[in-house]
């Protein structure tokens, strides 16, 4: 063991360590029955529903696609001559079958359930679909043969896109990204019940127990271990990767609840409170609440999937296009900075991303190579030796940050949101996290390469208390305001912003 950490320290220092990769764990650390081989940060974590909604739109454009070309075929003297007798069981079966689809819970994919069964409920679906062609076929005999051929068609179709759905889903489930991670607070009675109900369902992951009074809890809980108190869960190396903290304590405890409610509000992970049901079905039915995230919130931003969703196809657009038209002056810069000094093109730094998450955000190199600070100990001043000739231009201008666009491409960044800060950023001779309570609250929201706090004037270092805590808050007022149009005119106010601004130290 010692020598493979031996090679994997030689390849960080070569190569810089890799983002998809969590760290070696140390020998020491315990795994419980859900920990996966290779935990997905939370960025990458699916909602089954949604997966599933777009499951049933593919179906039902291909449904619909199928019967307009039936319609075409049956439409010798063009749709508008076709007769309500020939066109009407087509809608009909065509209906039902979308109808029967959903009834048959085609698209629960429940874990409980194996691709047999599923491909069961298909069919009951289609026999629903089917039933009208057969009567027709019945009273006029002839008239539903174009039905009778997309009904068999479709039929084939649906059970060969159900068996791809299917795969995908299994697929995504074993690489953990449809399977919520939580962490429980308290290791009680409730906790160890929640977690055997897990173990039969599967529908979350508990990758560890956190208690505040460790000296009472045991080393695990139902076969999960305890990880340590809560002072050792607000800067675990787990809590990138999970998705919610559950607090599990005595409900007649409130005083202890209220505590630890304000202990864990500066992380930017989502806490709930959930209470023992007192039953098998009240907690699997809690669970499901769990993995659909609507257990009701003490902390965190509201799950909104469809804003995150516009949020990131405005990223995959703008930023292609960005790319597309900017790599020109990508080249150039690269050059500029070949010629100017020796070392590489590119400097990368661990950042915190979402959720915590650290990640490598790439940027063109400013300093010299031997000057580099990948930790941000030292930041960045006005008349600073260690930025060469290039590097105080592409830093004034911004173009440093360029090759950020690939963060935002592979989605560990945003176009716009809070800036990513380096781990263990200092201001002063203190850890600028521990100056505001709230900072993790700006790791609720992925990094971006311009925000709100930029087109506002805080830029460029925070050396001082202050200025750390009007990033934070501009950070945060971002957060609760985040749309579509606000986004657009962030970045509509860059390029502007910057080119006005000639006194910030960047």
């Amino acid at each position: 063991m010692d020598s493979v950490r031996a090679l994997h320290r030689v390849l960080e220092t070569q190569f810089g360590p890799d983002e998809n990769t969590p760290p070696l764990e140390d020998p020491r650390d315990r795994r419980g029955p859900f920990r996966p081989s290779r935990l997905v940060p939370v960025r990458s974590r699916l909602e089954l529903r949604h997966v599933t909604r777009t499951f049933r739109l593919i179906d039902t454009a291909i449904i619909v696609l199928a019967s307009l070309t039936v319609a075409r075929f049956m439409a010798v003297d063009g749709f508008l001559n076709l007769t309500l007798g020939a066109t009407l069981p087509l809608v009909v079966s065509a209906t039902l079958l979308l109808w029967g689809l959903r009834v048959m819970d085609t698209y629960v994919f429940a874990l409980s359930e194996g691709v047999t069964r599923h491909f069961i409920r298909v069919c009951a679906a289609l026999s629903l679909a089917g039933l009208p062609l057969a009567m027709l076929d019945l009273f006029r005999p002839g008239v539903g043969e174009m039905t009778a051929v997309w009904f068999a068609g479709g039929s084939v179709a649906l059970l060969m896109l159900h068996g791809l759905w299917w795969y995908i889903v299994s697929g995504w489930r074993r690489q953990g990204k449809l399977t919520p991670n939580i962490v429980i607070v308290g290791a009680t009675d409730a906790a160890r019940k929640l977690i055997e109900t897990a173990l039969a369902t599967r529908e979350v992951a508990v990758l560890g127990v956190f208690d505040d009074r460790l000296g009472r809890a045991p080393k695990e809980i139902a076969g999960v271990p305890v990880l340590g108190d809560t002072s050792d869960l607000l800067g675990h190396k787990i809590m990138p990767y999970v998705d919610r903290i559950v607090i599990a304590v005595n409900p007649s405890a409130q005083p202890r609840i209220r505590q630890l409610i304000d202990r864990l509000r500066v992380l930017p992970n989502d806490v709930s409170l959930v209470l023992d049901s007192g039953g098998e079905d009240g907690r699997q039915r809690t669970l499901s609440r769990i993995a659909d995230s609507q257990l009701a919130q003490v902390s965190g931003e509201p799950a909104d999937i469809q804003r995150a969703g516009v949020k990131r196809i405005q990223d995959l657009v703008v930023g292609a296009t960005a790319l597309a038209l900017g790599w020109p002056l990508m080249v150039a810069v690269a050059v500029a900075i070949k010629l100017d000094s020796q070392g590489p093109i590119f400097f990368r730094q661990r950042r915190h991303g979402f959720n915590n998450e650290e990640i490598l955000v790439w940027k063109f190199r400013s300093m010299r190579a031997e000057a580099a600070d990948f930790a941000a100990v030292q930041q960045v001043r006005a008349g600073d030796d260690r930025v060469t000739r290039v590097g105080r231009f592409i830093r004034k201008t911004s173009l440093d940050e360029l090759p950020q666009l690939f963060n935002v491409m592979t989605g560990e960044m945003s176009l716009v949101g809070p800036r990513p800060h380096a781990v263990g950023m200092k201001t002063g001779q203190t850890e600028s996290a521990r100056l505001v309570a709230e900072y993790a609250h700006r790791h609720r929201m992925k990094p971006g390469m311009t925000g709100w706090a930029a087109i506002n004037g805080s830029r460029g270092p925070v050396d001082t208390p202050e200025l750390v805590r009007t990033r934070v808050a501009l950070d945060i007022e971002y957060i609760e305001r985040q749309n579509f149009w606000f986004d657009l005119y962030i970045m509509a106010m860059t390029i502007p912003c910057l080119l006005g601004d000639r006194d910030a130290v960047r």
